[in-house]
């Protein structure tokens, strides 16, 4: 498969349907909740963790001969702050309106399960290729949910994409609005985050079998 084997290509496929780590491990959800209003913030906090999961999985695998089994999760942690900081300086040097959006949330990617998971059950058994893999798969499936669910948001609660309005003006009646649509405020707020998280689930679940059984 390319430049994949069988085995590689499945670390970055599976993460996106039959092992996704926010709809099938459940992990990462606050960030899902809290900044998915906008597409943007959702896009922009997808790549942020793929930096971090990807590099960090990299330096845990490198490491992982030499870090004491007492003092992993110090070290991890050590590792992702460190990571997380230079992707916050880098926001507020080129995206500053974005980063305050995002504000604490992206500090709060030091917590984020996922990150934290895939050091411990995959970084620090595996070789630092097969880790950058996993780190981009899982990412990639997180950002993906990121991603959908700020699609949504943004599209039904503004009518806007990217801030640009692609529903018509709600001012001037022009577009849907014209035939009487009202953006719907609710879309705006974090419970309907987990409304239409709870639904990516269920239409997942209902299309993968195995995953009830789970």
């Amino acid at each position: 498969m390319g430049l994949l084997n069988k085995k590689d290509a499945k670390l970055i496929t599976d993460p996106f349907l039959d092992n996704n780590p926010v709809t099938v491990q459940v992990l990462g959800i606050c960030s899902a909740l809290a900044i998915t209003a906008e597409l943007k913030a959702s896009i922009v906090m997808a790549i942020a963790v793929m930096a971090v999961l990807a590099i960090g999985n990299v330096v845990i695998s490198l490491m992982r001969n030499i870090i004491p089994s007492k003092i992993r999760i110090i070290v991890q942690l050590v590792v992702v702050a460190a990571l997380v900081i230079i992707v916050d300086l880098v926001l507020k040097a080129y995206a500053y309106e974005l980063s305050k959006t995002l504000s604490v949330f992206v500090g709060l990617i030091i917590t984020n399960c996922i990150i934290m998971g895939r050091f411990e059950a995959f970084a620090l058994a595996n070789s630092p290729y097969q880790s950058f893999l996993d780190g981009i798969g899982n990412a990639a499936g997180y950002g993906i949910i990121l991603i959908i669910v700020g699609f949504f948001r943004e599209l039904l609660g503004s009518g806007t994409l990217l801030g640009y309005k692609v529903l018509g003006d709600p001012i001037e009646k022009t577009g849907v609005y014209a035939f009487g649509y009202e953006n719907n405020g609710f879309m705006l707020l974090a419970p309907m985050a987990l409304i239409v998280l709870g639904i990516i689930i269920w239409v997942q679940r209902s299309r993968n079998t195995n995953l009830i059984e789970e």
